[in-house]
């Protein structure tokens, strides 16, 4: 995996969770398509429309899922199926290595978070079962902004260094999909690009 790792020092260093500190989209992909098919589509899920959907929170990730495929689905419902599908698979997923092993090394002198487009329920025990909680003290979820301002908007970001206490300027954020990466640039923060398809 090439990384572009920046050069220089950031006051604040914020991470997205799925698919940058941990390798985990496979994963979420197999809980969606199960998902999904319950749901009805009626077809295996298409993988790049679930991977152009990185980031956003999963009642809407459900609800456009739905939408591409014809149905009207109730996105919270959806959401939780799928959420207890993932976590009954969780133990199938790795860290990304260099991208731990990078944020463990600039949090022994800078400030650190996780923003992350997975809701509360299954952030935080994943955050846990990987031994990454005492790393990153501070995680925000779609449920800490108001409804409907998850990725692409830059609330997340933002308020994750609000809670780190750093400007968004002095900020860099890691991120693997494009709805993070629109966030990260409207927050106003440096970007780094986590490849993570290509593991």
């Amino acid at each position: 995996m090439q990384i572009d790792f920046p050069t220089r020092d950031f006051e604040g260093y914020i991470f997205d969770l799925d698919g940058t500190l941990i390798h985990s989209m496979p994963v979420h992909y197999r809980a969606w398509d199960a998902a999904m098919q319950q749901a009805g589509i009626g077809q295996t899920l298409d993988e790049e429309l679930f991977y152009s959907l990185g980031g956003v929170p999963t009642p809407v990730v459900a609800v456009k899922l739905g939408q591409h495929y014809g149905l009207t689905v109730d996105g919270e419902a959806v959401a939780q199926r799928k959420e207890a599908l993932y976590l009954e698979l969780m133990h199938t997923v790795a860290l990304i290595e260099p991208v731990v092993a990078f944020a463990r090394r600039v949090a022994a002198s800078k400030r650190v978070a996780i923003a992350t487009g997975g809701g509360p329920e299954v952030a935080i025990p994943t955050v846990e079962a990987l031994g990454l909680s005492d790393l990153f003290k501070v995680l925000v979820t779609p449920a800490d902004v108001a409804p409907g301002r998850g990725k692409p908007e830059p609330d997340m970001f933002l308020e994750a260094a609000r809670r780190i206490d750093v400007a968004p300027a002095d900020c860099v954020v890691f991120e693997d999909a494009l709805p993070g990466m629109q966030a990260a640039r409207a927050a106003g923060m440096a970007l780094v690009e986590v490849p993570s398809r290509l593991i």
